[in-house]
């Protein structure tokens, strides 16, 4: 449908990277120029196969919708002489606005602000680059934006609509060979999983072992007579999730449920909303988050009644509960049943629930009360062991480095000998191998067929060597802004696995 922009017909309001055409064109018998835009449909598919020969070596030709609507654009635009047509995308701020302390019902108003993000400020404009000086002019204008704004274009607007590409069976030679995760053998299928964890800690190393037994977890707690209650926090699941229909399920029969669903999970708004109200309506406690912070650690607290005792039986992880995500980002999973770390577990989550303050923990580092502290101090330990001629290194495996006095802490521990080796998946802002600062910093980052998304935290400390895994990335907003846990692998076995197999192949 094509929009006319005049007088009597204000600019359209484009939805957030939506594609579009801008039209000129003049009458027959000329006067100032007529501008249109017309918009490249959503519901339709962006790559469109051409038809092709019946011979194998035939090529598979495809063309984007929005070229295929730009060659006959004429049409929309009858009795008029077009003067020119060029694609562009707009992206528009998406964050949410929101003022905890004023708002009295936290769901209802980030349902009303995710409609208004759609259409945010104009950020970005993309167009092609044969776009026009006079047709960016037009289109800055009408976004209120400024040249330094503007990403021309050599090719597609949009890379991510290439999915037909890939799913073509003619090119799977050119895909991975499909991937199984394998099964821990601590955990074979229909074990009872509470028996195992009360035998020994197991650690499930995604995706090359596979997420189900953390779903099978809570599955079996949601049907387990002896389980009392069950506690979760929620930053990012699927739209089907099993996780979230077996917490429904636990809350059906009459298990206490309590599920810290964050709302303000970026671009994961509208289904943890959706999962939110399902678990409110099966009688599940659900809590939007902490005010001021983002509620980012991966917990899991199931309570039992088992023959000895009550006893607490946690899942701790460095990714999501998202069973899809699991089977392409590298992550940690972790089930225990150890007394003082699973109490502390539960003070988490009493901390996050309830209204006590957090009364600092023994094992567990937490942001933003003492996590960014105590990593200054483990970080300051492996310095003094380097000045005492004790052993000393540290590893880091990250997705992202900015925090300042972290990185000058690095700086300080290098140039007292330190071997200190960092694999850093994104944004790394530490400078390696500079004379008399970091000579002793090595930086690496892997790019491979998963997405690298765990963190590993390793210290020598003179020999009794210590492993933590985290939610956390080493950021002010992970630090200070975000409810974070670092948590120690303990059991021997366990450790000696991260740190003799599985470091070794990032350093």
């Amino acid at each position: 449908t094509p929009l006319a922009v005049d007088a009597s017909h204000p600019f359209p309001q484009l939805l957030n990277k939506s594609h579009n055409l801008l039209v000129r064109a003049k009458t027959q018998r000329g006067g100032e120029p007529l501008h249109a835009i017309v918009q490249v449909p959503r519901v339709l598919p962006r790559l469109i196969v051409m038809p092709r020969g019946k011979g194998e070596d035939e090529p598979w030709v495809y063309i984007y919708l929005a070229s295929l609507i730009k060659q006959h654009i004429g049409e929309l635009f009858p009795g008029l002489i077009l003067d020119g047509v060029h694609a562009f995308r707009v992206t528009r701020n998406s964050d949410l606005y929101i003022d905890e302390e004023e708002a009295e019902n936290l769901l209802r108003t980030i349902e009303q602000e995710l409609r208004r993000s759609s259409r945010g400020n104009a950020v970005r404009l993309e167009v092609e680059d044969d776009c026009p000086k006079d047709f960016r002019d037009l289109l800055l204008q009408f976004f209120n934006l400024t040249e330094a704004d503007v990403y021309k274009l050599d090719g597609p607007l949009s890379m991510t609509h290439l999915a037909p590409l890939v799913a073509n069976d003619a090119f799977a030679n050119l895909r991975d060979r499909p991937f199984q995760p394998a099964r821990d053998p601590a955990l074979p299928l229909h074990v009872n999983i509470f028996e195992v964890m009360r035998r020994q800690d197991v650690l499930l190393h995604h995706p090359y072992e596979s997420f189900d037994p953390v779903v099978e977890l809570i599955e079996e707690a949601a049907h387990d007579p002896q389980v009392l209650a069950i506690k979760i926090t929620l930053y990012r699941t699927s739209g089907d999730s099993p996780i979230v229909e077996a917490l429904i399920n636990a809350a059906n029969a009459g298990k206490q449920v309590t599920a810290l669903v964050e709302l303000r999970a970026r671009f994961d708004e509208a289904v943890n909303i959706q999962w939110a109200r399902r678990l409110e309506e099966a009688g599940a406690h659900v809590i939007y988050g902490v005010v001021g912070l983002k509620t980012h650690c991966k917990a899991l607290l199931i309570v039992r009644r088992d023959a000895d005792r009550l006893r607490h039986y946690v899942q701790l992880g460095t990714g999501n509960y998202h069973p899809r995500t699991a089977r392409i980002y590298t992550d940690f999973s972790l089930f225990t049943c150890e007394p003082e770390l699973t109490e502390e577990v539960a003070v988490v989550f009493n901390t996050l629930t309830g209204l006590a303050g957090y009364p600092g923990l023994k094992k567990l580092l937490v942001a933003p009360f003492d996590l960014h502290k105590r990593l200054i101090s483990l970080i300051d330990r492996e310095r003094d062991h380097a000045l005492a001629r004790k052993p000393a290194r540290i590893i880091a495996k990250l997705n992202a480095l900015v925090d300042q006095q972290i990185i000058e802490k690095l700086y300080e521990a290098s140039c007292a000998d330190v071997t200190i080796d960092l694999v850093v998946r994104g944004i790394c802002c530490l400078r390696p191998k500079i004379p008399g600062l970091s000579e002793n910093i090595r930086v690496f980052s892997i790019v491979g067929r998963f997405l690298e998304h765990s963190r590993i935290l390793y210290f020598e400390n003179a020999g009794q060597r210590e492993v933590f895994l985290s939610s956390a990335d080493w950021m002010p907003r992970n630090f200070f802004r975000r409810v974070e846990i670092a948590f120690p692998v303990e059991q021997p076995s366990l450790r000696d696995e991260i740190i003799d197999e599985i470091l070794p192949k990032f350093v």
